[in-house]
């Protein structure tokens, strides 16, 4: 097995990061056929597979907010303004995606990348773990 990290900053308010191009990289260089694990080892972020950039984004942010709203009813307290929503969120956003690699390339469909979710303003820096198994 291959394994690398990189560090991703997410800023002060909830986002959604491509890390497709992270992830390629480390795919071809891992090289030939395997799997490649995403793993964001975090409580408050997950990783998901969405088109970006044509409001797919911007509508799971919308979606996260009236499911998870930032507002002082979690029992999870500390932090920020509804901050226990965001250790919620890895039940509705995996922390880990397998995708599959062939010949170093990820074997993903037309319009679909990777991507960071993090609702957690009071962690914006945050770590992904990419695993090649050949």
């Amino acid at each position: 097995m291959k394994t690398t990290t990189f560090a991703v900053r997410t800023g002060d308010r909830d986002a959604v990061l491509d890390i497709t191009d992270q992830c390629a990289r480390f795919a071809r260089d891992a090289g030939g056929d395997g799997l490649l694990n995403i793993f964001a080892p975090h409580a408050t972020a997950g990783v998901a597979l969405l088109e970006l950039g044509a409001g797919s984004d911007s509508d799971l942010l919308a979606v996260l907010a009236q499911l998870l709203p930032a507002q002082d009813v979690w029992r999870h307290a500390h932090g920020s303004r509804g901050h226990g929503r965001s250790h919620v969120l890895p039940a509705f956003v995996a922390p880990s995606l397998t995708v599959p690699v062939i010949a170093g390339r990820m074997a993903l469909g037309t319009w679909q990348s990777i991507a960071l979710i993090d609702l957690n303003a009071d962690n914006p820096d945050r770590e992904i773990r990419l695993s090649f198994v050949g």
